[in-house]
């Protein structure tokens, strides 16, 4: 087996542990910390996450905001129909949405929830569309708060949320609305830890990137390098640049922020124009690539075969990632969005090969 090989990202997770809901505490998920430089393992709790950072550490979060964007309806006929809504920015005047109904799906098809009309105007490819709504930018936000589903992955209660999830698949920190998925290493991080570090000296830092519905796309290519990332957009304003640029110690919180570090890396530091607004990326990293933007990483435990694994990998090699994910079902961590964590304490600059 080979880095690149898909096959070499497999693994054995009994199903038991796929969280299907969060700890009562958010703060209270267990943390597996591993140290690059010592090679050593620690089982500790997010609560105690101050105790393995350096003096003065900055957290990087993305404070995305996920928004119900799942719509249960019905064809004008009365057969059911389901409307996932992409991204709130519109192309064209059209949102971008996936459609699930039955029947061949052409040009002109209309689908009915009480208020609102979704009308498929442009058939795009894999398996996505482009659709028109009767209500207006304004209109559309607060009717999905009202009716729309969180949008949880498939692999969590067969990707039926209910209203509880419009708490607990959310962070703390969520501002910006635009995400079809959460940032979930930000999920562990209550109010009360986040108070907790920076009254211990650390700095919290923020970035936005709207995480779209590729996050769930299996990598299908045998070769990795033929896989093809999704494009997300992504923004940093001129404050967090500024406590990004200056930070000792960085520490990205989750595989999102680090892309979104990772692609404005200029090749000396982390660099953007608050003023381009929103950049895309595509960005695939994986074992092969060098990972320069950040010391540390909080990150989840991720699916076999996944992007994310392989952007870990990127971090601290393939066969070590197994290693880790093998103690953990051994330990019996939880696994996804709504399961435990690791920090990877990663080796100094001046260590890494």
């Amino acid at each position: 087996m080979t880095d690149f090989e898909l096959a070499s990202y497999d693994f054995e997770l009994p199903a038991n542990l796929i969280a299907e809901r969060p700890v009562s505490d958010r703060h209270s998920s267990r943390l597996m910390v591993y140290d690059e430089a010592r090679d050593e393992i620690i089982h500790s709790t997010f609560s105690e996450i101050h105790k393995f950072l350096p003096p003065e550490a900055t957290l990087v979060f993305n404070r995305s905001k996920v928004f119900p964007c799942r719509l249960i309806g019905k064809k004008p006929s009365g057969g059911e129909a389901e409307v996932f809504l992409l991204s709130l920015v519109r192309e064209n005047n059209l949102y971008p949405a996936m459609i699930r109904a039955s029947g061949k799906r052409k040009v002109g098809d209309e689908f009915l929830f009480e208020g609102l009309s979704i009308k498929l105007q442009v058939i795009g490819g894999n398996g996505t569309f482009l659709v028109s709504s009767s209500l207006s930018d304004d209109e559309l936000l607060p009717f999905l708060e009202k009716v729309g589903k969180i949008p949880i992955p498939p692999y969590i209660r067969g990707g039926e949320s209910d209203d509880l999830d419009k708490k607990t698949y959310q962070t703390v920190f969520a501002r910006e609305t635009g995400s079809v998925a959460a940032p979930t290493a930000g999920l562990h991080f209550s109010e009360d830890l986040l108070h907790s570090l920076k009254e211990k000296g650390h700095d919290l830092a923020t970035v936005t990137l709207h995480v779209g519905a590729g996050t769930f796309a299996p990598v299908k290519a045998e070769n990795i390098l033929e896989h093809k990332m999704h494009e997300e957009l992504f923004t940093i304003d001129a404050e967090n640049l500024t406590k990004i640029q200056t930070a000792k110690y960085r520490v990205a919180v989750g595989t999102t922020t680090l892309r979104t570090l990772e692609s404005s890396w200029d090749g000396e530091k982390v660099n953007f124009d608050p003023s381009e607004g929103f950049r895309g990326t595509s960005i695939f990293l994986h074992p092969g690539k060098s990972v320069h933007s950040i010391d540390a990483m909080v990150t989840n435990f991720h699916l076999p075969k996944s992007s994310l694994i392989m952007l870990v990998s990127a971090l601290i090699g393939r066969k070590k990632v197994l290693e880790l994910y093998k103690i953990a079902v051994e330990e019996k961590y939880r696994f996804f969005s709504y399961g435990d964590g690791m920090l990877i304490l990663r080796k100094p600059k001046q260590l890494q090969s």
